[in-house]
């Protein structure tokens, strides 16, 4: 019964072209504020790449482009499981021979089809925009890593968003949440502006979001395309957030994948408890 559920939802969000593109509001608004006005202002970041100082700033941005999208793709796609409820589809499901773990499962699934979907989607005209830049495709030896941090990241964003999703009963407040998020995601990856320029205790905040470490993910096998990453100064690291670094400590890259399952892990134990108790009360 879960396959069948699964090309359900799927079909609903894809037939529903507002909800796809305010799934990619968020990367949209980072991509117009880099063309606009961050592309010209980074330009004296990139000396450190020489000839291909433009390649690494748009390969950086791109890695904050692709986590956000990561996020607010697989949160767009819980927006179904949010309008089944509130116009009381759900409860159809719930007195077929459907079992509710069967139709949670189906949603959750749905989040993570969409978001690698969406998200593959994204890294494609990434690379076509840095393609068209003078850029370089990213290597075969690259794609492989950088497909399953996809994976990756969809399945963590997707865990966190559904445990907010629960807490959230009308589609206003659905829409709501979402454009916080689509809004403020390029904050948390990083890529409005470098993390150097934002206060400690600002950056301390987004080192809390697993999007975040995602987003430093990509950003180094990206960046790796256009530049030796050992070239980069330390402190150049860090302001870019290619990086994180703690004190003197830099958080090795098995760190960054450690939070993402971890995070995925956690959201969704967190996120069962929270509907098993709802279900219990009910």
């Amino acid at each position: 019964m879960i396959l069948p559920l699964l090309r359900r939802n799927l079909r609903v969000y894809f037939r529903d072209r507002a909800t796809v593109f305010f799934s990619m509001l968020g990367v949209i608004i980072i991509i117009g504020l880099y063309l606009m006005f961050l592309g010209n202002t980074m330009s004296e970041v990139g000396q450190y790449a020489g000839d291909n100082g433009r390649f690494m700033m748009d390969s950086w941005i791109m890695g904050g482009v692709i986590a956000a999208a990561s996020i607010t793709t697989a949160m767009g796609a819980f927006g179904i499981m949010v309008d089944d409820t509130q116009k009381k589809i759900i409860r159809d499901f719930e007195v077929s021979p459907v079992r509710r773990w069967q139709l949670v499962l189906a949603y959750v699934l749905a989040s993570i089809v969409i978001g690698i979907v969406m998200t593959f989607f994204t890294f494609v005209l990434a690379e076509v925009y840095i393609l068209i830049n003078g850029g370089a495709v990213i290597s075969f030896s690259a794609l492989f890593p950088l497909l399953g941090l996809v994976v990756l990241s969809v399945s963590a964003s997707s865990a966190f968003v559904f445990f907010v999703t629960t807490f959230l009963k009308t589609a206003n407040a659905f829409s709501t949440v979402s454009t916080i998020l689509g809004t403020i995601v390029g904050f948390l990856t990083g890529a409005y502006i470098p993390m150097g320029v934002l206060p400690d205790a600002v950056q301390g905040v987004i080192r809390v979001f697993p999007v975040s470490h995602a987003a430093v993910l990509f950003r180094k096998i990206m960046i790796a395309e256009a530049v030796d990453l050992e070239v980069l100064p330390p402190d150049i690291r860090t302001f870019l957030g290619i990086d994180f670094a703690y004190g003197a400590t830099v958080m090795p890259v098995w760190g960054h994948i450690l939070i993402l399952v971890a995070t995925a892990v956690v959201f969704y134990g967190l996120s069962v408890v929270v509907i098993a108790n709802r279900k219990h009360k009910k």
